[in-house]
C-alpha cells in the first residue's frame, strides 16, 4: 500500500520528532509553559487550514464515499480544535489573535496551496503525515500507560483510538486517489519536514531560520518544485 510505503520512507523524520526535546517534554511533563502556550496558538491556526483544506478535498472527491469521509475527517479536526479551546482557557491563551510564526506559515501556505493546486490523492499525501505522525507519537508516549501530569490529555487524544481511526482513514483515502507516486513521495517528505520544523519552532518561540534536515529558509514554490531528500521531484 502506497501509504505505508510513503510512513517507512520517513522513518527518519518520525524518530527525529518522537526525540524532540519538544515531544520528549510532553511526554516527561516537563516542557516549559511557553513552549506549550506557542505551540497551543500555532496548532489552532495550523488545525483551522487542515480543516479548510479537508473542505476542498471533499469538494474535490470524484464519488460520495470519499466526499463523505473527508467531510467527517474536517469533523475530527473541529473536535481537536475544542481541546486547543479547552487549553486555551486553562491557560489563558487568546487563540483569537494569535498570529502565524514562520513554520506555521510556510506549512499551512504548502497545505492550502496543494488543495486548491492540484488532485485529490496529491491532497492526501500532503495531509496524511500530520495525522499518522500525531498518531504514533501519542501511541508511543502512552506505553506503557499514559502519565499522569500536566500534558496527559494530549497524550490520551492523540493514543486514542478514535485518532488512530481517523489516520487510517485518510491512509485509506490515500491509497484510493494517488496515481502520482512520485509526487505523493515528495509531497510526505515535505509535510513530513514541516512537522519536525512545527516542532523546533515550538521550542524556540520563535520562527525557525535553519532546519537540521536542510528545509532552513527554502521558499514553497522552490521545495515543491525540486526534489526533496531521497524522493523524486514534484510535477505539476
Amino acid at each position: 500500500m502506497i501509504s505505508s510505503d510513503l510512513w517507512q520512507a520517513n522513518q527518519d523524520l518520525s524518530i527525529a520528532c518522537l526525540e524532540h526535546p519538544f515531544v520528549e517534554g510532553i511526554a516527561q511533563g516537563t516542557l516549559p509553559r511557553g513552549c506549550f502556550v506557542f505551540y497551543v496558538g500555532q496548532d489552532a491556526f495550523f488545525l483551522r487550514a487542515f480543516a479548510r483544506a479537508y473542505s476542498i478535498a471533499s469538494a474535490k472527491a470524484p464519488d460520495w464515499e470519499g466526499f463523505n469521509l473527508f467531510h467527517d475527517l474536517t469533523n475530527g479536526v473541529l473536535e481537536e480544535l475544542q481541546l486547543h479551546q479547552n487549553y486555551a482557557q486553562i491557560w489563558e491563551i487568546d487563540l483569537q489573535t494569535t498570529q502565524p510564526g514562520v513554520a506555521t506559515r510556510r506549512y499551512t501556505e504548502f497545505l492550502l496551496a496543494t488543495a486548491w493546486s492540484r488532485d485529490i490523492g496529491a491532497i492526501a499525501a500532503a495531509m496524511t503525515p500530520c495525522m499518522r505522525l500525531y498518531a504514533f507519537l501519542g501511541q508511543k508516549l502512552a506505553e506503557p500507560e499514559i502519565p499522569n501530569h500536566q500534558y496527559s490529555d494530549w497524550i490520551k487524544t492523540y493514543s486514542s483510538d478514535d485518532f488512530e481511526q481517523l489516520a487510517q482513514q485518510l491512509e485509506d483515502l490515500s491509497n484510493r486517489y494517488i496515481v502520482d507516486e512520485p509526487q505523493a513521495h515528495s509531497l510526505y517528505r515535505y509535510a513530513m519536514l514541516c512537522e519536525h520544523e512545527f516542532f523546533q519552532s515550538a521550542w524556540e518561540q520563535e520562527p525557525v531560520t535553519s532546519h537540521p534536515y536542510g528545509f532552513g529558509s527554502c521558499s514553497l514554490m522552490e521545495t515543491t518544485k525540486t526534489a526533496l531528500p531521497h524522493q523524486s521531484p514534484v510535477t505539476s
